[in-house]
């Protein structure tokens, strides 16, 4: 892995960022003027709240993990489709965020950097640096703190938001489906993603060893990956 030009990770983002909401990333240096952004963990309790609000939910454990949730796919989904797209894989560690606002949590990288990678170990290896230990690692701790949420299922989370975000960049870009399969195989078996959930049937298949708590939200039930076939009785 070598560094990247700053100009050829921003061309990434730009480009990936046209997928969806959850693949986007600001880089324009304008927006540091902006007194809102703030840098995670600061501003998880503010998103679990909004969310808690949003939901309707009771529990804080369950909006709190419903907020972790979507946080998850919102860190994955422009890392990896940056990396699998072109090869290039951002930095994280500038990262900035506005959690209060409605929708796709808003980003901005301070900083723009990311290395050049080539083939799925090295594309494993940087991007789970990015997401997990720039990131999702500080972000994990403050949700446990926040609600006291189990780490396995924290990290059946991000492994859910994981094969999430690869299911909607294989389905954008269909040139990439393949290697989507073979990059979420080698991140499952990394790190704090080992053993959260297992691969099943062709393509991007997952079963998760966790539960999320969906279930316990009024009207709502059990997602596709989920460990239970049936909701357990509250």
């Amino acid at each position: 892995m070598k560094q990247a030009p700053p100009a050829s990770v921003a061309d990434a983002l730009a480009d990936v960022a046209g997928i969806g909401p959850f693949f986007a990333v600001s880089t324009d240096p304008a927006e540091e003027v902006d007194p809102l952004w703030r840098s995670f963990p600061d501003g998880v309790a503010a998103l679990i709240e909004v969310t808690a609000a949003r939901m309707g939910a009771a529990e804080a454990r369950v909006a709190a993990s419903t907020a972790h949730l979507g946080l998850a796919a919102r860190l994955w989904s422009p890392v990896l489709g940056s990396a699998l797209v072109h090869g290039v894989v951002p930095s994280l560690a500038p990262l900035r965020h506005r959690a209060g606002a409605p929708g796709a949590v808003p980003l901005w990288l301070a900083e723009v950097r990311g290395l050049r990678v080539d083939g799925p170990a090295e594309a494993a290896e940087a991007v789970y640096r990015s997401v997990v230990e720039e990131q999702l690692e500080g972000v994990n701790a403050a949700v446990h703190r926040e609600a006291r949420i189990a780490d396995g299922l924290l990290w059946g989370n991000a492994a859910s938001a994981l094969v999430g975000a690869l299911r909607v960049l294989a389905t954008a870009r269909p040139a990439v489906a393949g290697r989507c399969g073979e990059l979420a195989g080698a991140l499952l078996g990394t790190g704090g993603l080992r053993g959260s959930g297992t691969a099943v049937g062709p393509g991007l298949g997952f079963r998760r060893r966790s539960c999320c708590l969906y279930y316990r939200v009024s009207g709502g039930g059990l997602c596709g990956d989920c460990c239970f076939t049936t909701a357990p009785r509250s």
